[in-house]
């Protein structure tokens, strides 16, 4: 059996863990109390019939604890949806705490009007164009400071070499180069220069003719004396009769010009005998 005094007792002069006390006065963290402060009417633990008032995704509801239910906790808080407009939530009210205290009645009806006006303040504030303010870490900042340096130096760097060049074009001490080239705009420089250009010439150069026979070639092979010029011969040729077999379609003509074989200069000695007769004999 519950008994509200019994619970407030205990909370207040031992130990809540909703309880968060300051000089002051005492607060309470509960999400169900109606005011936000640790007190006996105030306290969503120590009162069987109480009620307040909580918004879910933008929309009010109107949350009631009664003692009926105190057996089942997932079915403690009966929820009750508020329309938007503040007039009709008041009705709403009334209609469902027509007989609980006046006193949690108008405590209820505060909080609705506050939380009314908060919403309100919110919207304005997002429909402003107001600053965002995104920190920074200190490393990053120190980072792009170190880059911002290096670049001042090298931007100081070249606009000095720059100046330098200018001054000595200026004065001219490259003799060799023609100012008026160098201030000449680059894009009108290259399309004079492709209007300047002159059209390339192709010609074209006709193949070469094709040769009827081996004999065309001017290819000479050796004689009988010759033994190197009759092996190349007869390798030739069948080499040339193999390639015929192998592909009917191509040609012994074609083949011909590249199997091209060089004749041995042949080399002659004159041998005199001492009876006075002469004979030339073939060395290889």
């Amino acid at each position: 059996m519950q008994h509200d005094e019994v619970i407030w007792q205990v909370i207040r002069h031992n130990h809540c863990s909703y309880m968060s006390k300051i000089e002051t006065k005492n607060f309470c963290r509960n999400p169900y109390n109606v005011t936000g402060i640790c007190n006996r009417s105030s306290c969503p633990l120590a009162n069987s019939r109480y009620a307040t008032i909580r918004e879910d995704n933008g929309v009010f509801y109107l949350y009631m604890k009664t003692i009926e239910r105190a057996h089942m906790p997932n079915k403690l808080w009966e929820r009750v949806k508020l329309p938007q407009n503040y007039n009709e939530a008041l009705e709403v009210i009334d209609k469902h705490m027509m007989y609980w205290p006046k006193l949690l009645i108008h405590k209820i009806k505060q909080r609705l009007t506050k939380m009314t006006k908060t919403r309100i303040r919110m919207r304005k504030i997002a429909l402003k164009n107001s600053e965002i303010l995104i920190p920074i870490p200190r490393k990053q900042r120190k980072r792009e400071a170190r880059r911002e340096e290096k670049a001042e130096k090298a931007a100081v760097l070249e606009k000095s070499i720059d100046e330098e060049l200018l001054k000595r074009l200026k004065g001219k001490i490259y003799k060799d180069v023609d100012h008026e080239v160098i201030n000449y705009p680059y894009e009108k420089f290259v399309k004079l220069v492709s209007e300047m250009a002159e059209p390339v010439e192709i010609e074209y150069v006709e193949g070469e003719e094709e040769y009827d026979d081996i004999e065309d070639l001017g290819l000479q092979f050796g004689n009988d004396d010759d033994p190197v010029g009759t092996d190349d011969e007869e390798e030739y040729n069948k080499e040339g009769h193999e390639r015929k077999e192998e592909d009917s379609g191509l040609s012994y003509r074609k083949l011909a010009p590249r199997f091209r074989l060089e004749k041995k200069a042949k080399v002659l000695m004159e041998v005199e005998y001492e009876d006075g007769s002469k004979r030339r004999t073939n060395v290889h």
